[in-house]
């Protein structure tokens, strides 16, 4: 099968289980931004981003060493997978008795003391998705992408429902008749905390379906193979970190760093963060890529064309993300009703992100090199360089423009990341990629965007009008630039 179109249906598999089941998420957003107040939406954001954080510690990078060292092929398949599985299940258990022992005084920590139970829950939500990430990983080396797809849909709905069933079905019964059945299950002093609840439930589900993935895999274990596979993949937790710093300190820090009141800081975190979520469909899009990238890029890595193609893969992939940045940015009159009114003011943050996050994806295209040729601690610089860039960033402009200085701030720095990783990959992994098309296409999407807001400000034309013309206009400049040169470099890759 062409190798394209491989990844292709791989990534659209990944894809639209990833799309459809975050858009249920995603219809959690109007719910809790309608029903919560901002400095209560900002408690949530602030512990989403803190175990954002601890689920990259707490994998140790492992999931890209499994990649690297099943397809090596000097161990068995079940060897890497087992020597994975138990260490993660050790380490987790370990760091679920530890939170369960102190989670008095890291509430404490965290400003948080009249809610130790979060922090509990937090940390069995994170135990349970690191052992899950193993089978997850399996199943993606194994390409059972249907089966990934449906685990992952039936998680994401079980949360979705579950966070319905207690903030709006219970609450409301609460409210007309605190003794019926469903009002009694609602506690008030919990609040947003059943968010964390739902959320913990939907991690067990998971895991009691991927038992066939978890059963066989406690029998092998090598402990020379845990050196090796540490060796390689404890600097990709550094990459990791990095990368979460980059992408989610800027919601742990905003309470620290504007400069307002305790409360109002909460509630600027709360706005900022609802209009992230505005951002999910290109977030969404690179995280399909990456379930279906990463292992194609090893898999693939031996062939006599393998640079050619991931140059290719590369066009396609930006093609694609601005598409995604068009498609929020010339509607986004349509997508603010996603939020509640009390959370819009934030919106002029949202373009913004959407194009880091572009450059994220590219980025994460260019990374290839690094986990090709095992110079995994030289990625880790150049994600430490990033993450420096973010919290100096952040320091210098949050006290200045509030929440907006942190979106510009994600835009530098990885700006500097995509700069970086490129030259070096010329170095030490050279692919042809067409820098100027790639180039071109982010700064065609820009212009676009201003173009429309021209259009609507200044012409007074109506924002869906304006937005569909420059829509039109992209893709017909798609189609006749690339659409038929890259199709036939796709076919000429299967012959």
């Amino acid at each position: 099968m062409n190798p394209l179109k491989r990844l292709a249906s791989q990534t659209a598999i990944y894809g639209l289980s990833s799309v459809f089941g975050r858009l249920l998420n995603y219809l959690l957003v109007p719910l809790l931004t309608y029903t919560f107040a901002p400095a209560e939406y900002g408690v949530v954001a602030e512990l989403y981003a803190y175990m954002g954080f601890l689920a990259v510690v707490l994998l140790f990078g492992l999931e890209t060493g499994y990649f690297r060292f099943r397809s090596r092929g000097d161990w068995a398949p079940a060897t890497v997978y087992g020597t994975v599985l138990r260490f993660l299940a050790l380490v987790n258990g370990a760091f679920l008795v530890f939170v369960l022992l102190y989670q008095g005084p890291l509430a404490d920590l965290l400003r948080h003391p009249e809610h130790p139970e979060y922090i509990w829950w937090c940390a069995a939500i994170l135990a349970l998705d690191s052992i899950g990430a193993a089978a997850f990983a399996r199943l993606r080396a194994e390409e059972r992408a249907l089966r990934f797809a449906t685990i992952k849909l039936l998680e994401i709905a079980a949360n979705v429902g579950l966070t319905l069933f207690f903030v709006y079905l219970c609450r409301q019964a609460w409210q007309a008749d605190p003794e019926s059945l469903l009002g009694s299950l609602w506690d008030p002093r919990i609040g947003v905390g059943y968010v964390f609840i739902a959320n913990l439930a939907a991690s067990l589900l998971k895991l009691l379906l991927l038992a066939p993935q978890l059963r066989g895999g406690f029998g092998g274990f090598d402990p020379g193979l845990l050196r090796v596979l540490l060796r390689y993949s404890l600097p990709m937790v550094v990459i990791g970190f990095a990368g979460i710093t980059n992408e989610m300190l800027d919601r742990a820090a905003l309470k620290y760093l504007l400069p307002h009141d305790p409360e109002t800081n909460m509630a600027q975190l709360g706005i900022y963060s609802a209009c992230y979520k505005l951002s999910i469909l290109m977030m969404l899009f690179i995280q399909a890529f990456r379930y279906a990238g990463e292992p194609f890029f090893f898999r693939y890595a031996k062939e006599r064309d393998a640079r050619e193609i991931y140059a290719l893969v590369l066009n396609w992939f930006v093609i694609g993300c601005v598409f995604l940045f068009l498609l929020v940015t010339l509607y986004l009159d349509l997508f603010q009703y996603f939020v509640g009114a009390a959370y819009r003011e934030g919106l002029h943050v949202v373009p913004v992100l959407l194009l880091a996050n572009a450059l994220l994806g590219v980025y994460v295209n260019l990374s290839i090199w690094y986990k090709l040729t095992d110079r995994t601690l030289l990625g880790a610089g150049v994600a430490l360089i990033g993450s420096a860039i973010t919290v100096a960033l952040l320091l210098w402009s949050v006290p200045r423009w509030g929440y907006a200085g942190a979106a510009w701030a994600h835009l530098a720095c990885y700006g500097a990341m995509v700069t970086i990783s490129y030259l070096l990959g010329r170095r030490y992994y050279p692919v042809p990629y067409e820098v100027g098309r790639v180039l071109g296409y982010l700064a065609f999407g820009v212009a676009l965007y201003l173009g429309s807001r021209v259009l609507v400000t200044q012409f007074g034309w109506g924002a869906p009008l304006a937005g569909t013309l420059c829509m039109a206009f992209y893709l017909a400049v798609v189609a006749a630039l690339d659409g038929r040169r890259l199709l036939r470099r796709g076919a000429g890759a299967a012959s």
